[in-house]
């Protein structure tokens, strides 16, 4: 009677100790999601690649070159993503189910670059909104082959310095929730996934949208190109702020 009074007393442990590390993941990952869904949406309305995926839409190749230019960006995104996860994870991103010295450090340093990225587009920005200039190198997206499509999209994702920011805060945030393996690759791909709605979105529209595809998608481009430094200033002021807030609480705690 006593070994089997044991064995269910260890059984009944067992199985609260299985019901604490799965409350405690489902919380943890709801931070993170919580955290990671509003760098993704930052992401996601950057002006300039949907600018890009609508210009390459309206070229003749853009119902091959807009599906590749978008893949190219998931591909970005995750493998940026995927390096930062792969860096924090041995590094000891979370001590103690809170997040190391050093993650505090990281979002200290991000949230002030994109404040200062923030100041410097405010203080660009056209005072006649219909002045606004895009790029030079847009001009030439009439010109480029697919395989120069596909890497122009993973360079927008992974190597822009205005997007990189984010995607790097936001592989932080999950690295640093003492998640397990999947979870932490689940939050990445949910991250990726709200992060390309803004691409996504104009390829619906041109793919679906018929007759009326076009005029939509050249009134999106008027607007994003109009507004793409104060929309940008603006994102990356308040996100900026709450990294910086992010990274004293840390380093403070």
């Amino acid at each position: 009677m006593r070994r089997r009074g044991g064995r269910e007393t260890l059984s009944r442990q067992a199985l609260l100790n299985w019901i604490a590390t799965l409350t405690h993941t489902e919380a943890a990952m709801g931070a993170v999601l919580g955290d990671v869904l509003g760098f993704a949406a930052a992401v996601a309305v950057s002006p300039l690649p949907i600018i890009a995926i609508i210009l390459i839409l309206a070229t003749p190749r853009g119902r091959l070159n807009g599906p590749l230019f978008t893949v190219g960006w998931i591909l970005g995104l995750s493998a940026l993503g995927a390096v930062m996860l792969a860096i924090a994870s041995p590094a000891g991103a979370s001590a103690h189910n809170q997040p190391a010295t050093w993650v505090g450090a990281l979002k200290l340093a991000l949230g002030l670059l994109l404040v200062l990225f923030g100041a410097r587009q405010w203080h660009r920005r056209p005072k006649d909104p219909s002045q606004a200039q895009l790029p030079k190198w847009m001009g030439a997206i009439d010109h480029l082959t697919p395989i120069k499509v596909f890497g122009l999209g993973l360079a927008l994702a992974a190597l822009n310095a205005k997007n990189a920011p984010l995607t790097i805060a936001a592989a932080a945030s999950i690295g640093s929730a003492g998640l397990p393996v999947g979870e932490q690759i689940a939050s990445l791909a949910i991250f990726v996934l709200v992060a390309t709605l803004g691409l996504l979105a104009p390829l619906g529209v041109f793919l679906l949208g018929g007759d009326r595809a076009a005029t939509m998608l050249g009134n999106w481009k008027d607007w994003a190109a109009q507004h793409n430094v104060a929309v940008m200033a603006v994102l990356f002021f308040v996100l900026g702020l709450k990294l910086l807030g992010d990274g004293i609480g840390i380093l403070t705690s």
